[in-house]
């Protein structure tokens, strides 16, 4: 059956970010299709609470993780406990994420580092420390959540786009990479979501309208608009898919 193709029973899935907007949403639709997740935030008590949302609502097993994914031992622990508690680790999103807005001549070098430490160097930590173990089952899927900010640009984003293009180009090269091991990774590219992310710009008329212009389907998307895509490259269904970029952004790239 082809929608068998699509089901995760028993897959364990880790999230980073997990714990609000698209990551929540992700989480949310990866445990749907049958997957045990593990989400993290660097706050436990929402990690904790949005864990047992997801359990509450799906009946499959859970648990929220405070983790700096920017630090390496932080990082090596996480990933350390997920496999002692679960057994294995089959998916990997790497979703945590976050967006200054500056222009280059306001631009600090401390929001610079931020932004790439949270969007580039966490993917890297945490695709690292789990490839071992997915290269050891022979089997994983990566997903890196970019965004289209890294195929298209806008100013005030020259932190954020530089981010996510990289991270575009980081899944192409493992990609490559891990093929050998039965693994596969992945990007999404989420467009104007309506998240906490871009709360300073869907709650400015002025500039949410800018983007409603520019969006071929005149709205933003809804964060539970992203989980079919988390599915699709987290299950069988995408098994000959690899270093590839999706984009979901409502046809703003299109135009």
């Amino acid at each position: 059956m082809t929608l068998d193709m699509f089901k995760l029973n028993d897959r364990v899935a880790l999230v980073t970010g997990g714990n609000k907007g698209l990551g929540f949403a992700m989480s949310n639709a990866l445990a749907g299709a049958g997957a045990n997740v593990v989400l993290t935030s660097r706050d436990l008590g929402m990690a904790q609470s949005s864990a047992e949302a997801i359990a509450q609502a799906t009946g499959r097993h859970t648990l929220g993780l405070e983790v700096d994914v920017t630090d390496t031992d932080q990082v090596e622990t996480m990933v350390q406990s997920v496999v002692e508690q679960f057994g294995r680790i089959d998916i990997l999103i790497n979703n945590a994420g976050i967006n200054i807005r500056k222009p280059i001549d306001e631009l600090d070098e401390e929001s610079w580092d931020l932004v790439q430490n949270t969007n580039l160097k966490a993917p890297f930590l945490c695709t690292r420390a789990v490839a071992k173990h997915m290269k050891n089952q022979q089997y994983g899927r990566i997903i890196n959540v970019s965004s289209m900010l890294g195929i298209v640009a806008l100013p005030e984003r020259g932190a954020y786009c530089s981010s996510k293009g990289g991270l575009i180009q980081f899944t192409k090269v493992i990609a490559l990479e891990l093929a050998p091991y039965n693994i596969t990774v992945n990007a999404l590219c989420p467009g104007p979501f309506a998240t906490e992310i871009n709360t300073p710009v869907f709650n400015n008329s002025e500039a949410s309208r800018f983007f409603l212009d520019r969006i071929a389907l005149n709205r933003w998307g809804r964060p539970e608009e992203l989980g079919g895509a988390a599915v699709f490259l987290a299950s069988e269904a995408s098994s000959f898919m690899t270093g590839s970029s999706i984009v979901i952004d409502g046809g703003f790239t299109a135009t």
